[in-house]
């Protein structure tokens, strides 16, 4: 079992930056791949970003590819999700999650993989 808590969302302008914080707790942080997700009103849960439990290999959507960097600290057993340049079509909840299952390249695009969820942070961007 493990508690994800998600942090760092906010209003910001566009073209500004954020840093989004997941602290994890419970069983072993390094026993889980991380993923980021967001949902915006309406629409379904889309992948964001991923990394494996080493944090050796991350994965992101095209659509942050550039923008956005994935880390996990396992010292402080989080992971954190650096977004640049942001535009306000990125604007939605958005959620952190973990599994300890397989999770490679594409398999990990997938929300059904991850076990466990954070209560997701809100991201507002104005223009």
């Amino acid at each position: 079992q493990v508690q994800l808590v998600e942090s760092g969302g906010g209003l910001v302008q566009a073209g500004g930056s954020l840093r989004l914080s997941c602290a994890a707790s419970g069983r072993t942080f390094s026993s889980y791949a991380m993923g980021w997700f967001r949902q915006a009103p309406g629409k379904e849960r889309e992948f964001v970003a991923a990394v494996i439990r080493s944090g050796a290999i991350t994965y992101y959507a095209d659509s942050v590819k550039g923008r956005s960097t994935i880390s996990r600290d396992s010292a402080k057993n989080t992971v954190y999700l650096q977004m640049n340049s942001l535009k306000p079509e990125v604007a939605a909840v958005y959620y952190c999650a973990a599994t300890s299952g397989y999770c490679s390249g594409r398999v990990c695009y997938d929300p059904r993989v991850f076990g466990y969820w954070g209560q997701g942070t809100q991201v507002t961007v104005s223009s």
